[in-house]
């Protein structure tokens, strides 16, 4: 059986070497065979293995804040021409161990949970798991409903939970498969004087939102004024093409 590991890059915010890296971390840890797409505005830079497809139409304010919406066009009928089984991940997730687990464990839709609101039941989407063409409600009534769904939740992970959950096939990944590396990885405040980040027992994909990045994480540049962390050079022993 081959899976799909799909990622989306569209504006600047992230370079083809993000893409790129993330692909050599797949190739690393996943023992299943595997194809790679990219949905992606621009293709240039990408390493060959990279299947670059155009980056799905939704139709969006210009000067709208960037929740993540345009993720829920994975869930258009015959998404990218695949079937199957799909992983998407986020371009600045850190893989540290195998992933297979990640399609052997059994259910029709897995997230990451957010555990910046742990008693809620919004997931982190920079990692979940779903069948192609399993989900085109979700899509359908966004577009229908966007401004309604947009004063109801902050973004597209919230929606997306919600309305999975509503069908009772919402489950979470096995906490330690996935930690935060603000909330697992680091240390507490005053600990983090005096202590580096590290990999948390049981991580398989390691999230990065907000800031910082996996660039700035091992440099030891937190992003905010209070927070302090130490460089984490063992990342760049993973993050990387």
């Amino acid at each position: 059986m081959t899976v799909n590991i799909i990622c989306m890059k569209w504006g600047n915010k992230f370079p083809a070497d993000y893409v790129n890296r993330l692909y050599g971390m797949v190739e690393r840890h996943l023992s299943l065979p595997f194809q790679f797409v990219c949905f992606t505005d621009d293709g240039a830079g990408m390493r060959d293995e990279v299947t670059i497809q155009s980056l799905p139409e939704l139709d969006l304010p210009v000067d709208a804040p960037e929740r993540g919406w345009r993720k829920l066009t994975v869930f258009k009928d015959n998404f990218g021409g695949l079937t199957g089984a799909t992983l998407f991940l986020d371009l600045d997730v850190l893989i540290v161990d195998n992933i297979d687990d990640f399609f052997s464990v059994k259910g029709d839709f897995f997230i990451a949970h957010d555990k910046k609101n742990p008693n809620k039941i919004e997931g982190n989407s920079s990692v979940f798991r779903f069948e192609i063409g399993q989900y085109p409600q979700i899509l359908s009534y966004f577009e229908q409903h966007s401004d309604q769904v947009k004063n109801e939740v902050r973004h597209e992970q919230a929606y997306l939970s919600r309305e999975i959950n509503k069908i009772g096939q919402l489950k979470y990944w096995a906490d330690e498969w996935v930690p935060s590396f603000k909330y697992r990885c680091c240390p507490s405040w005053i600990k983090s004087w005096f202590q580096a980040p590290s990999i948390p027992k049981g991580a398989k994909i390691i999230l990065f939102h907000g800031l910082p990045n996996p660039p700035e994480a091992i440099k030891g540049i937190s992003g905010k004024w209070y927070r302090h962390i130490q460089p984490s050079p063992w990342i760049a022993e993973h993050w990387r093409a």
